[in-house]
Formats: C-alpha cells, sequence, structure tokens
C-alpha cells in the first residue's frame, strides 16, 4: 500500500468512524443498561418532561425539512457526494448543517426528559462528534463548490 492509498484510507475511515459514533451514541438514548446508572441530576417534572418532548418534535420537523431541502444530496457522510450540488435555498439559507444540529437537538430533548448525567453524557459526546463532522465537512465543501465561503459568509451557522 502506497502512502497516498494509506492516506485516503484514514480519511475513509475517519468518516466512516464519525458516522458510526454518531448512530451508535443517538441509539444508547433508546437503551436502559443496567450496569451504567442512570443517576439523575435533578428530578424529571412533567414541565420539563414536555419540554423534551417538544424540543424532539421541533428538532424532527427541522430535520424532515432539511432532508426535503437536501434532495438527492442526501448523505450521512461529511464528503458530498459526486453529482451533488451546493444547496443554500429553504431552511439551509438560515441553517448551514441543519440535519446536525436537529440530531444535537433530539439527544437534547432526551436528556430534558430524563435529566440523567448518562443522557447529558450522550449529548455531549454526540455535539462533540456532530462538530468534528462539521469540521471535515466544511473543508470538503470548500473545495468541492468555491462559491462555498459566499455562502458560509452569509449564513453563519
Amino acid at each position: 500500500m502506497t502512502k497516498f492509498q494509506l492516506k485516503f484510507f484514514l480519511k475513509v475511515a475517519y468518516e466512516i468512524i464519525l458516522v458510526f459514533m454518531q448512530f451508535f451514541i443517538i441509539s444508547l438514548h433508546f437503551f436502559v443498561w443496567e450496569f451504567i446508572p442512570q443517576k439523575q441530576i435533578i428530578q424529571v417534572s412533567p414541565l420539563s418532561y414536555l419540554m423534551g418532548i417538544l424540543i424532539i418534535i421541533v428538532a424532527l420537523i427541522i430535520m424532515l425539512v432539511a432532508i426535503k431541502d437536501l434532495g438527492s444530496n442526501l448523505s450521512p457522510f461529511p464528503r458530498p457526494i459526486v453529482n451533488g450540488n451546493l444547496t443554500t435555498s429553504g431552511i439551509y439559507s438560515f441553517i448551514r448543517h441543519p440535519m446536525y444540529y436537529s440530531l444535537i437537538l433530539i439527544s437534547f430533548g432526551f436528556f430534558i426528559t430524563k435529566l440523567s448525567f448518562y443522557h447529558l453524557f450522550l449529548t455531549i459526546s454526540l455535539a462533540l462528534i456532530i462538530k468534528l463532522k462539521i469540521i471535515l465537512e466544511e473543508k470538503y465543501l470548500n473545495k468541492k463548490f468555491k462559491n462555498y465561503f459566499i455562502y458560509t459568509d452569509k449564513v453563519k451557522y
């Protein structure tokens, strides 16, 4: 294996690991592990539970709108698809990464419904993984689309 092939392999492996970790962390919200303490930070109230559910619903709506706006450009990987184009309309005219932010909001909503250290840890972990994906994706988008920097000046988040 040449140095170039190894470098490419490591880049692809890194992308796959980020995507896997993202889905893995999200899935952990749905499982209760007996060996992991589920200690609550404070007692969940009906109001906090309702707020968490509302956050999850709003995040799911944002995600569905983002999926619709992306259309055939949709991919779980940070590398843009080969024949894809830059989506800057719809929700993407307000937020650069609405799907990523909606995933963090969904995780945060789960945390609010449980108010446990475990769910707080999952939310923080997911936010870090998504931050790494955004950094990588922005590098790819800058390389692929010459006008991406104009879009990032216009849409800050």
